[in-house]
């Protein structure tokens, strides 16, 4: 993108701020404030159509994440329409998310959001503001795990622990999009819920040796990758599920230490990845946002489905934490 700025303009944006961490979820204390953005060189001014609401949203605002200011105004995920920077880019429809946008920096709960100029990616036409800023964490936290991990080649078994969650549909969508098998796990007996390219087999935890039957599927052979989006509690069995030089990816914690057998470990030439997207800055999250449009374009991808209970205007910001904290199913959105 050109760097070729318009001047300047200043807009009086509508904010949600947290002014300090609160102690539990219930004393999430937001309000709306209003501030002066403008854009300088190499910068955007969005004017936000809608703002996904994500788990680390609500957990800075309790302190989880130490590396988190106040006050700010909360929110990684957005889609708007660039209303200042380049005149080339003025009306452009786009979407984007970030590492550290809305956790050490102003983010997008609010009406306007100030950005570098290549932190955002094009929307495609046919997706609604409201799923493009839907799309953001989780997809970027999948697709960042398969690009340290190896990407998912054609053949190749893909097990995914915590399949109905967005980040376990985002990766199966991504890996039967790359022409992986893909099998699912689930804490309890219920269909995968996700859109995906193939079929997406799947094995319910809560009554089935998740290792013995993953063989039993692989004729023996295992998982190649296995995205664990839960952590502890299905460290084991991912690992006694990987393949010969497989590769487990891990994204959460519930408990933090685990142990693990490394004779298995070595012996089975086996890698295991961390992702943390907290890491990434907007622009490198635009970066991953760029490889998935293609899919996104096409329909090989396609963004969560927004439930109209689940779309809060600014002033319900609370509610909408709330709703995340409580683990909503849906994908909680905040429409300016």
């Amino acid at each position: 993108m050109s760097s070729t700025s318009s001047l300047p303009r200043a807009t009086e944006a509508r904010c949600v701020r947290l002014h300090a961490k609160a102690a539990d979820y219930a004393a999430i204390t937001p309000v709306i404030e209003t501030q002066m953005l403008s854009c300088g060189d190499g910068e955007l001014l969005i004017e936000v159509k809608a703002a996904a609401v994500n788990p680390s949203d609500v957990k800075a605002a309790i302190g989880m994440m130490p590396y988190a200011v106040f006050p700010r105004t909360p929110g990684r995920d957005f889609a708007g329409e660039v209303v200042a920077g380049p005149e080339s880019l003025i009306g452009r429809e786009v979407f984007g998310s970030s590492g550290d946008l809305g956790i050490r920096r102003d983010g997008s709960h609010a009406s306007h959001l100030r950005i570098e100029l290549d932190a955002v990616v094009d929307k495609p036409a046919a997706i609604s503001w409201e799923q493009a800023a839907g799309i953001g964490v989780p997809f970027v936290t999948a697709m960042v795990g398969f690009e340290r991990a190896g990407l998912p080649q054609p053949g190749e078994v893909v097990l995914i622990m915590g399949v109905n969650g967005k980040v376990g549909q985002a990766a199966a969508q991504i890996a039967s999009w790359r022409g992986a098998r893909v099998i699912g796990v689930v804490r309890r007996a219920e269909p995968y819920a996700g859109h995906a390219a193939a079929a997406v087999e799947v094995i319910d935890a809560a009554s089935t040796d998740v290792a013995a039957k993953v063989r039993e599927l692989t004729g023996g052979h295992g998982a190649d990758i296995v995205f664990n989006t839960v952590g502890d509690p299905y460290f084991q069995a991912a690992h006694h599920s990987l393949a010969l030089r497989g590769r487990q990816i891990l994204i959460a914690a519930v408990d933090r230490i685990v142990s693990f057998n490394i004779f298995e470990f070595y012996r089975g030439q086996h890698t295991y990845v961390g992702i943390d997207t907290l890491a990434l800055s907007s622009v490198a999250t635009a970066a991953v946002l760029r490889q998935l449009v293609p899919g996104f374009a096409s329909g090989a991808l396609q963004p969560f489905p927004i439930s109209p209970a689940a779309v809060y205007p600014l002033p319900d910001a609370k509610a909408a934490y709330l709703a995340v904290a409580g683990s909503a199913r849906d994908r909680v959105i905040l429409r300016p």
